[in-house]
């Protein structure tokens, strides 16, 4: 019998055994894969996402992948450009894009020195309910092995957007929005690039960023429309679209491309109910949207933190566990709501509306706010309090004072 049972060992599902691991709890982590190995991601790991693994006493693993350090962020829109850097969380500065066969083993091999059990290549193929519907625990087997039965006080799914927790528990779609876009993205040697950049066009969106051993990863976005388009000739397509920022393109002529060029259209922007009697959701199973903002990850490390002192209250009997896993779900929608609607504005690559024009017409002239803007998206600037109505007023009124120098 263990305390808890988390599926998926991911960017959610290992920080949230490590962290109970270390608070003492029978943690079973599984996962269908084996590690290292790779998996489609968008990579970057926020500022916010940073700050978390200095707090967990992994941040210098990161660092020591060859992964460089990213600070500094441009947007290109063709007849103007804001570049900046955003403000730190804390005393963390940097951001990382490594990849993810390198970060996955670090988490993983993290929760195992905590303490969790792991079992990799292990396929659970069905949820055990009581009589009375609350999960009891999983049944499954390793690759090659006999079917076992395993039971839990909490089952936890972390195990991405088709979830066999939130299938099983039948977990209601709080929220949506239609998909927007699809993308695409390979690695490239031999183009030099040292910050985030993007290059919103109409209806596309390319961008880069370095990666592990002077690696770039460039991306190519489109609205949903253009995806058969897309499907139909992926590397001529992707490639074409590079020519929509010639800076970029240039640097690209002179690199070479190292993989296969990867990439999806089942962009699904949604959330699910978190939690449910005897079990929860973490990551991309519970919340998933457009990875134009790349917040997947720095979203993961939240969902681990906020879940695990969740599940700690419970189990603690400090409060119901019905009660704390609520907070859970309150605390994950109020700090990623304002976000998801924020990147589904972004993600249909359609020409910025006119008060946005307006706003980053005025980002050009106060650096200082340019900065914020790109914390908005580093996780270290709230967007409420960004876009407030002071703040906006604020902004404007230097971009006036400005213009009449």
């Amino acid at each position: 019998m263990y305390d808890v049972i988390v599926i998926g060992a991911r960017c959610a599902g290992s920080p949230t055994a490590m962290l109970l691991a270390r608070r003492g709890y029978k943690v079973l982590l599984l996962d269908r894969d084996g590690f290292p190995s790779d998996v489609m991601s968008t990579h970057f790991i926020h500022q916010a996402g940073t700050a978390r693994l200095q707090r967990w006493g992994l941040l210098d693993q990161v660092r020591a992948l060859n992964c460089p350090p990213v600070t500094g962020w441009r947007f290109d829109f063709g007849e103007f450009a804001l570049a900046g850097s955003p403000p730190p969380a804390g005393e963390v500065h940097e951001a990382f894009a490594p990849r993810r066969r390198l970060l996955d083993k670090i988490l993983v091999d993290a929760a195992v020195a905590a303490g969790a059990e792991l079992r990799e290549h292990f396929t659970v193929r069905a949820l055990m309910f009581d009589t009375d519907g609350r999960v009891t625990g999983v049944r499954g087997a390793a690759a090659g092995g006999v079917e076992v039965t395993e039971q839990a006080r909490i089952v936890v799914g972390a195990d991405g957007l088709h979830s066999i927790v939130a299938r099983a528990a039948q977990a209601p779609i709080t929220k949506e929005h239609p998909t927007v876009a699809c993308g695409y993205y390979s690695y490239w040697s031999g183009v030099p690039i040292e910050a985030f950049e993007v290059y919103p066009r109409d209806g596309w969106a390319v961008a880069g960023f370095p990666t592990n051993d002077g690696l770039a990863c460039l991306i190519v976005g489109s609205a949903i429309r253009n995806f058969n388009t897309f499907r139909s000739d992926v590397e001529g397509t992707y490639l074409r679209a590079f020519e929509m920022a010639p800076s970029l393109a240039e640097r690209m002529r002179g690199g070479k491309r190292e993989e296969r060029i990867v990439g999806s259209g089942e962009f699904v922007n949604q959330f699910r109910k978190a939690y449910g009697p005897g079990w929860a959701l973490a990551g991309d199973a519970g919340y998933h949207k457009d990875p134009c903002t790349a917040q997947g990850i720095s979203d993961a490390f939240r969902d681990a933190d906020l879940l695990s002192e969740a599940i700690d209250d419970g189990l603690s009997g400090r409060s119901s566990m019905d009660a704390a896993l609520a907070g859970y779900e309150q605390a994950r929608d109020s700090g990623a709501g304002p976000m998801f609607d924020f990147t589904c504005q972004l993600a249909a690559n359609e020409p910025p509306p006119p008060h946005m024009q307006q706003l980053f017409g005025a980002l050009g002239n106060n650096q200082a706010q340019a900065d914020r803007f790109f914390g908005i998206l580093a996780g270290t600037v709230s967007i409420p309090e960004f876009f407030s109505e002071e703040n906006m007023g604020r902004i404007f009124a230097g971009s006036e004072a400005q213009t009449r120098r």
